[in-house]
C-alpha cells in the first residue's frame, strides 16, 4: 500500500494563493476575478500580438456576440407571445360571464347601488385593465372581417350593409380577436 498524506490546509502546510483546489483562495472574494461579459471582452483594449497570433478570433467573437443578441432577441418575443396567448386564455374564459352581465343590465337586473352592480362594474374593469376591448354596434357598417351576419333583413331605402341589432358584441385583446360580434344585417331591399 502507499502512504497518502491526508493532511488538510492549515495543518502546518502554507497555501499559496492560486494553488488548485485551495480552500482559502475559493473562500475569499478579494481574490476572485470578476466575471467577464461579452461586452468587457469586446470594449477592451485589443493587443496587436494577441491579434497578429490568430486574426479569426475577433472574428469568431463578433459572430458569438451576434448569436447571443439574437438569442435574447427571440426569446424575449417568444415570452411576449407567451404572456399574451395567457392573457387571451383567460380573457376568453370570461366572455360567457361579460355576456351574462350584458343580459342582466338589459333585464334591470344591475340597479344602481346593488352588490351585484358592484361585482359586475368591478368584473368589467379587470377585463379592461387586461386590455379587453368590445365592438359591434347598431348603425355601424357591417365587415364581415369583424362581424358574423346572423340574420340579413332586407330593408327599404338601405344603400349598404349595416348593423341593425347587436345579438352578442364582439371582442378584442389587443390586435387579436376573442370573438366576432353576431349581428343582424340591413342589407337593400331590391
Amino acid at each position: 500500500m502507499t502512504d497518502k498524506n491526508f493532511e488538510q490546509p492549515g495543518d502546518g502546510d502554507e497555501v499559496r494563493p492560486g494553488e488548485e483546489g485551495s480552500e482559502a483562495h475559493a473562500s475569499d472574494p478579494a481574490s476572485q476575478e470578476p466575471e467577464l461579459t461579452v461586452d468587457d471582452i469586446l470594449g477592451a483594449e485589443q493587443n496587436a500580438d494577441a491579434a497578429a497570433e490568430d486574426p479569426d478570433l475577433l472574428g469568431d467573437l463578433k459572430r458569438l456576440q451576434a448569436e447571443y443578441a439574437n438569442y435574447r432577441r427571440r426569446t424575449e418575443e417568444q415570452r411576449e407571445v407567451e404572456i399574451e396567448r395567457a392573457k387571451g386564455s383567460v380573457a376568453k374564459n370570461l366572455l360567457p360571464v361579460l355576456d351574462d352581465l350584458d343580459r342582466a343590465a338589459k333585464h334591470g337586473d344591475l340597479a344602481e347601488g346593488t352588490p351585484f352592480a358592484a361585482i359586475a362594474e368591478k368584473l368589467r374593469g379587470v377585463a379592461e385593465r387586461m386590455g379587453l376591448v368590445t365592438y359591434g354596434a347598431a348603425g355601424e357598417a357591417f365587415d364581415p372581417q369583424q362581424h358574423e351576419a346572423i340574420f340579413q333583413q332586407p330593408t327599404p331605402g338601405q344603400t349598404e350593409a349595416t348593423i341593425l341589432e347587436v345579438v352578442e358584441v364582439g371582442y378584442r385583446l389587443g390586435s387579436v380577436e376573442l370573438r366576432p360580434a353576431k349581428v343582424v344585417v340591413a342589407v337593400p331591399a331590391d
